[in-house]
């Protein structure tokens, strides 16, 4: 494992939730952390989608025998935006609930971390424009993901649409990390191929990012590492054969471990240049991270030969300590070749996107230079317009 940072240099924080519990069955013990925590009313944050098929009747019933009053707030469809945070916000601080769970995809979890760290803060406006960080949060927070992608149970970030910008922003504060992460894989069963190949290559990108990531250290490295060796022996299996729960369980450790990396290296350039597709265009963040993913490492690749060698070995594409300007190659090839395998998308004229609105989106993810900055090569606009004018014509002549 290569670490191109000097380590003298390096002030090291890592953060998690304050107790992350894995294992099938695991959703269970969600009763006996409501109790511990002693809380006297609880508001469960999930999707539309997970209303109808009962999961939040499921965690109603669990609930149901220890007698604490609930409410819930399912009014999420889709990708989330700040507007209907805000709107969660207003109506839960009106319950006073002092316990949220959430449970969904990364959509859900970020509306209940967030509105569980914005309840009682009054006028929200300086929040969510990040001028004013969010230190704490009076409201407790237990969090139950439902696909293996976002890692939103173990990060500090949380991504909302900006509809007045078009755009999507993230929202960081160490007042997102839950008070309890309950990982089941069982949860995952039911989640579709589409939606289980987008969320975890979303994962992968969070691993291969945060491998590269400028703020990446020896310890966050040791997570991307596993994160992306799981990825390589589980995602066709898990998006081909949804019921194979030992596919499952790769796929929710996968995620998991990839979320920290993010926590605490933080991701760049893919993710730069997915949010303004997000944003304009409403293009899942994993399918635009899937599908960007090759065309970015193409320009940014060469810049850090040596974690290439060692992503190339990951993922069991070869030894390239020999020839390690191939190694790019490699993973860019791997790259490439994922979106067929998994039935996504390969180029953003298929996604609607139209070549006239190539420079705004430039224009947009140039500006996000929490990302940009974390990347090991300097993108400046006109760059990231040539990787977006390649994405929307797809590969060529492969």
């Amino acid at each position: 494992m290569s670490i191109n940072q000097n380590i003298n240099h390096i002030n090291l924080d890592f953060q998690m939730p304050t107790i992350f519990r894995f294992g099938v069955g695991a959703f269970a013990t969600l009763v006996n952390e409501i109790e511990a925590l002693g809380v006297k009313k609880v508001a469960i944050v999930s999707d539309k989608g997970l209303e109808q098929v009962g999961v939040v009747q499921k965690v109603k019933n669990l609930i149901k025998p220890i007698s604490v009053p609930t409410v819930t707030y399912t009014d999420i469809e889709g990708e989330p935006t700040f507007q209907l945070l805000e709107e969660a916000v207003q109506t839960l601080d009106v319950e006073k609930c002092d316990l949220i769970i959430g449970i969904g995809g990364g959509s859900a979890l970020d509306v209940a971390k967030a509105t569980a760290a914005l309840c009682g803060k009054g006028d929200l406006t300086a929040y969510l424009s990040s001028e004013k960080m969010i230190e704490s949060r009076t409201v407790k927070c237990i969090l139950l993901p439902t696909t293996s992608g976002t890692g939103s149970e173990v990060t500090m970030n949380a991504i909302f649409g900006d509809e007045e910008q078009q755009v999507k922003r993230g929202l960081v504060s160490p007042a997102f990390l839950p008070d309890v992460a309950i990982i089941d894989p069982e949860l995952t069963i039911s989640c579709p191929p589409r939606v289980t190949a987008a969320s975890g290559v979303d994962a992968f990108t969070h691993a291969i990012e945060s491998y590269i990531a400028i703020k990446a250290t020896p310890l966050t490295k040791i997570y991307s590492e596993k994160a992306m060796k799981l990825f390589t022996l589980n995602i066709t299996r898990a998006v081909h054969n949804g019921n194979d729960l030992n596919a499952r369980i790769g796929m929710s450790w996968l995620s998991s471990l990839a979320g920290v990396a993010l926590a605490n290296a933080g991701v760049g350039a893919v993710h730069a240049l997915a949010y303004p597709l997000g944003g304009k265009f409403h293009i899942e963040h994993g399918v635009s991270n899937a599908l960007l993913m090759p065309f970015v490492f193409e320009a940014i690749g060469k810049t850090c030969t040596e974690e290439m060698i060692d992503v190339a070995a990951f993922l069991k594409l070869g030894d390239f300590k020999s020839h390690p300007h191939e190694a790019l190659n490699a993973v860019v090839d791997y790259l490439y070749q994922l979106l067929s395998d998994l039935d996504l998308p390969t180029s953003l004229s298929e996604l609607g996107v139209d070549e006239e609105s190539l420079p705004l989106l430039a224009e947009q993810a140039a500006k996000i230079d929490r990302l940009l900055s974390n990347t090991p090569y300097k993108l400046n606009e006109q760059k990231i317009l040539e990787i977006y004018q390649s994405a929307f014509k797809g590969r060529v002549g492969k």
